[in-house]
């Protein structure tokens, strides 16, 4: 590796420069062409060659906490009826989908707006070894899913307290 790509760059272009000037010109004019179209279409709401803006992504946000007993996973799924999702579990992952759907209506004597918008989203998650997938229960409650994954008996912690003699 040279030196050069240890240095700190200043500019935006140096980066660009020391990453193409050892490459084959074909690859620079690639890099080259790839931030043309970057530049082109950053601000609108369109991937180029992939996903239109007619999509919705809506990607629920997780949190998952871990004791000595068992896995907790909370994540926010508002407006979403339980009806609505998939939740699979296997001895080493954790998947839950759904689809959201919304339709709002306003009329007037002048005008009628009618908006909907669906999205579907997947969230995997790896388990750890040693979880009782039998023994997990899900709930639903004011939009928030709360899933329980206990942990075998081999799995948890095994402590033995000892007690301090004095002389």
């Amino acid at each position: 590796m040279p030196l050069n790509n240890l240095k700190p760059f200043r500019k935006k272009d140096e980066l660009a420069k020391r990453r193409t000037e050892n490459e084959h010109p074909y690859f620079a004019l690639q890099h080259q062409m790839n931030r043309m179209f970057d530049d082109f279409f950053r601000g609108f709401d369109i991937e180029p060659f992939g996903r239109f803006s007619t999509e919705s992504v809506f990607m629920p946000q997780m949190n998952i906490s871990e004791d000595d007993k068992e896995i907790v996973i909370s994540t926010e799924l508002p407006g979403i009826d339980e009806k609505e999702l998939d939740i699979s579990i296997t001895k080493d992952a954790l998947t839950i989908s759904g689809e959201k759907k919304t339709e709002t209506e306003d009329k007037d004597k002048n005008y009628h707006r009618v908006e909907r918008s669906y999205g579907s989203f997947s969230r995997s998650i790896v388990l750890p070894d040693g979880v009782d997938k039998d023994k997990a229960e899900a709930e639903l409650k004011k939009g928030v899913l709360t899933i329980k994954i206990p942990k075998s008996a081999e799995a948890q912690p095994t402590r033995k307290k000892l007690e301090v003699k004095s002389e």
